[in-house]
């Protein structure tokens, strides 16, 4: 990496994960001799970022907090990331957050260039976090000590409470938070049961860092997100929701997100697939969208549809 620039930009950002870096490991990334890494972070202590360094056979660096905040590296894609979450979190996502977050969104605004705030304004105009309600309000401590085992690739144990209600304690190397839906997940390699598994963070509780690190597997297929709705699809639910609609299947894909499928029959016209415990969501899709549809199954939807028909008509009568 013969860049100075680009080479201290990527020594920065491996040493922001807060973890111990081995001297020869850190040089092996950079692709530089001992002697330069030792000059490189000379440069960043001058900077105002305090490096620790431990010397010997073993020795490395980290990067420890300081009294004062300096200058935080971001790519393109991690300061709009970091603009959405302070929206989400400003519209309640994240209990206790929310004028905190406006205030910090506020300041982070005003520092992006104008192109990744056309990137941020574009994502706002199409989606709608919130708008329909149902998502579970996490608590920010719990949110932030997964994000920080992730990223310092640092081994958690948790408390655990499953859909069927049985509580447990878990141990396991965390991967990548991953949102699906209205929910947080933490897809992580669990320890106890050697295997992949996905923890929804609302029912997660008490999550204490261990101190002990370790080296990220590979997760199959390579994506954390469509291993976490490959392994959704695959769990049972009460309902098969079949629909046709008179509407274009892009329409439906944009309004649906992972909730469920659109197979295109003609241009302006597909069918909606859905598993799901709770009719609910598919009436209220239904009727959000206010296209001519067709209930294929189940026939409990159909008389769902009935009754809150009903009950909107007497309401507006």
């Amino acid at each position: 990496m013969a860049n100075t620039s680009a080479r201290m930009l990527r020594l920065l950002s491996l040493l922001q994960t807060h973890r111990y870096w081995p001297g020869s490991e850190l040089a092996g990334r950079l692709e530089v001799s001992p002697r330069t890494l030792r000059r490189d972070v000379d440069r960043l202590r001058e900077l105002g970022y305090p490096v620790d360094a431990s010397r010997g056979v073993a020795g490395g660096y980290q990067l420890q907090a300081g009294a004062a905040v300096p200058p935080l590296l971001l790519d393109d894609d991690e300061a709009v990331a970091i603009a959405i979450g302070l929206r989400t979190a400003a519209a309640g996502a994240v209990a206790g957050f929310e004028e905190t977050s406006v205030r910090a969104l506020a300041k982070v605004i005003q520092l992006l260039p104008p192109r990744l705030r056309r990137r941020i304004d574009a994502l706002r105009e199409v989606t709608a976090p919130g708008a329909f309600g149902g998502g579970p309000t996490l608590d920010a401590t719990v949110l932030t000590t997964l994000a920080m085992a992730c990223r310092g690739e640092e081994r958690l144990r948790f408390d655990y409470t499953r859909k069927d209600g049985e509580a447990a304690a878990r141990y396991v190397e965390p991967h990548r938070l991953v949102p699906l839906g209205r929910r947080w997940y933490l897809v992580a390699w669990d320890l106890d049961r050697g295997d992949w598994r996905s923890f929804r963070v609302d029912r997660l509780g008490a999550p204490a860092l261990t101190g002990a690190r370790f080296r990220p597997r590979e997760i199959p297929g390579g994506d954390p997100a469509a291993w976490l709705r490959s392994r959704m699809s695959q769990i049972p639910a009460r309902y098969d929701v079949s629909v046709v609609l008179e509407t274009p299947a892009s329409a439906v894909r944009a309004f649906i997100g992972h909730y469920g499928i659109a197979q295109e029959l003609t241009p302006a016209s597909c069918r909606m697939r859905m598993n799901t415990d709770d009719l609910g969501w598919p009436v209220m899709v239904l009727g959000v969208l206010g296209v001519p549809f067709a209930i294929e199954s189940p026939g409990e939807l159909r008389e769902r549809v009935r009754q809150t028909g009903e009950t909107l008509l007497h309401g507006a009568a």
